[in-house]
């Protein structure tokens, strides 16, 4: 069994592959900026962060942000795992990162580049958005009486767990370059989500599809964050809902 590290190790998707990793035997190290013995600030790199990759075969690169710093983060990643001799660096994109001209879909094109050119062993994975990230979303919507939501756009959630499942299968397999697109199981309008979520909460709110502007927006409206040919999730976002909520609760 190997020795892997996860950056960004506590957060929605990290903790669950690191769950997944070291059920399945591996000596895993969570690195986070607030969690010990590695308490690392990847945007600044340093002592602490060459003595969470010494050692390590692998890395999982979770950790992002979109308050910016991610291209910074993994250069200095890059730059010590060259130092420590790491094998493989394991990377979660989003689908249309090179189709959606949206600024952190910008900064995770650019942190891609950064490790295809790292010279390090390396295997880059794109997504679908999480069913969280859509959850996160409708809870912020739902606090007026009617639900606003961008008009013409889909969505193809994934479930996270089912994203770990893969990224720790790949940190196994070894460096396998840019693999298959993965997206949820179906393609669905925003409407039709924000009902589903309504109606998981219990919340009696009106949704209406506005019209917005700009290349971003016209991008979504495109579907270039959508894999229809890909749509190799199983959990929907009624089952994701049903778990995190139980039917019929009411908030």
């Amino acid at each position: 069994m190997s020795t892997i590290l996860v950056t960004g190790g506590t957060g929605t998707l990290g903790r669950h592959v690191t769950e997944r990793l070291r059920a399945q035997g591996h000596e895993v190290r969570v690195l986070s900026r607030h969690t010990p013995p590695y308490a690392v600030d990847l945007r600044e790199g340093g002592s602490g962060l060459d003595a969470a990759v010494e050692g390590v075969d692998t890395i999982v690169h979770c950790a992002t942000t979109q308050r910016g710093g991610d291209e910074q983060s993994a250069a200095h990643l890059i730059a010590a795992a060259r130092r420590a001799g790491v094998a493989h660096l394991v990377y979660i994109s989003i689908v249309g990162v090179d189709r959606v001209p949206l600024g952190y879909y910008r900064t995770k094109l650019a942190v891609e580049r950064l490790i295809e050119e790292s010279g390090l062993g390396w295997t880059v994975l794109r997504t679908t958005q999480f069913h969280d990230l859509l959850v996160r979303l409708f809870q912020q919507m739902a606090k007026v009486p009617v639900v606003l939501v961008p008009a013409g756009v889909r969505d193809q959630p994934v479930e996270v767990t089912e994203v770990a499942d893969r990224l720790a299968e790949l940190a196994r397999v070894g460096p396998a370059g840019r693999v298959d697109d993965m997206g949820g199981p179906a393609v669905r309008t925003l409407p039709s989500l924000a009902r589903a979520y309504l109606k998981a909460t219990g919340r009696r709110r009106a949704v209406l599809s506005v019209p917005l502007w700009g290349a971003a927006y016209r991008g979504f409206r495109e579907g270039g964050h959508l894999a229809p040919e890909q749509a190799v999730g199983k959990g929907t976002f009624e089952d994701h809902l049903a778990t995190r909520f139980g039917v019929g609760r009411r908030r």
